[in-house]
């Protein structure tokens, strides 16, 4: 019994040494192959509520030697003002610090906050029927008095200032809380109007107070007016951006996904609950298309 026990050890050992040493030399050889230019995707999808997981994505093209261009695949209406201009400013980094091309493909909309992000952008491809544009800001107020009224529920609020509740939805909005949240708007319009004044400067074919109180426009409309640069899609956009690295052929593309959670993994879920309205979210201010 005892033979039998080292001889279990001894093998085991050597398996152990043996596997060690070649994931040692697999790491080697790796380290001594040539590496390749690669264009990175990403892709930003559905409402924008945090810039958390996009950052750092973009952290990753950035601190990647062998990732000479970026595709941004926008498919948005938009969503959080500061999420969009957490990952504007990074996309701004990737341009002019990093001097690696950005591309952006819009998809089937990249309206508001999707178009802000897609601002930075060496070359904006989108579709004829893409949708973009609505440039506007909306704050968003759920007002549930006249139900607590009915049902007899009274909230009592104490406050330190009379606009501290202003998106409180048990009480009617007055002119004067109105009137203060419209000059915030304003405020925040200006900035996505600066915006693509700055990235669209000698582009754009008509002046940005014509196109900024919330109209939207298909891709080929907003091609007319130099809201984009050219019709296309997903490949068009990774050959523009492999032509703006210098990248001989066509590009090699890696895509930087999420990293999934093991239990999403193996069961295809997180086991969260799903909601239509993001608690976190549901007030606040908005490049959102409506």
């Amino acid at each position: 019994m005892g033979f039998i026990k080292k001889l279990f050890c001894w093998v085991a050992g050597i398996f152990f040494v043996t596997f060690v040493g070649l994931m040692g030399l697999g790491l080697w050889l790796k380290s001594k192959l040539p590496t390749t230019d690669k264009v990175a995707l990403i892709k930003v999808e559905g409402v924008i509520t945090t810039a958390d997981e996009i950052l750092k994505k973009l952290k990753k093209v950035e601190e990647d030697k062998t990732i000479k261009a970026l595709v941004l695949r926008v498919n948005s209406p938009g969503g959080a003002v500061g999420a969009s201009q957490e990952i504007y400013r990074e996309l701004i980094r990737i341009r002019d610090e990093y001097k690696k091309p950005v591309v952006v493909s819009m998809g089937n909309v990249a309206a508001s906050g999707g178009l802000y992000i897609s601002l930075p952008a060496n070359v904006i491809f989108a579709e004829g029927g893409t949708i973009t544009g609505s440039i506007g800001v909306i704050i968003q107020k759920l007002e549930v008095k006249k139900l607590a009224d009915k049902i007899g529920v009274e909230v009592k609020v104490i406050k330190t200032g009379k606009f501290k509740d202003v998106l409180n939805p048990f009480k009617e909005m007055t002119p004067e809380e109105k009137e203060y949240l419209l000059r915030l708007e304003e405020d925040v319009l200006n900035q996505f109007k600066l915006a693509v004044e700055e990235n669209r400067k000698g582009k754009l074919k008509v002046k940005v107070d014509q196109i900024a109180d919330g109209r939207i426009f298909s891709g080929k409309q907003a091609l007319e007016i130099g809201l984009i640069d050219k019709i296309g899609n997903l490949e068009d956009a990774i050959a523009e951006a492999g032509k703006l690295a210098g990248i001989k052929g066509k590009p090699v593309v890696v895509e930087l996904k999420r990293e999934q959670p093991l239990v999403k993994r193996l069961l295809g879920t997180d086991l969260k609950g799903f909601s239509l309205f993001d608690g976190s979210t549901t007030i606040g201010v908005y490049y959102l298309m409506y």
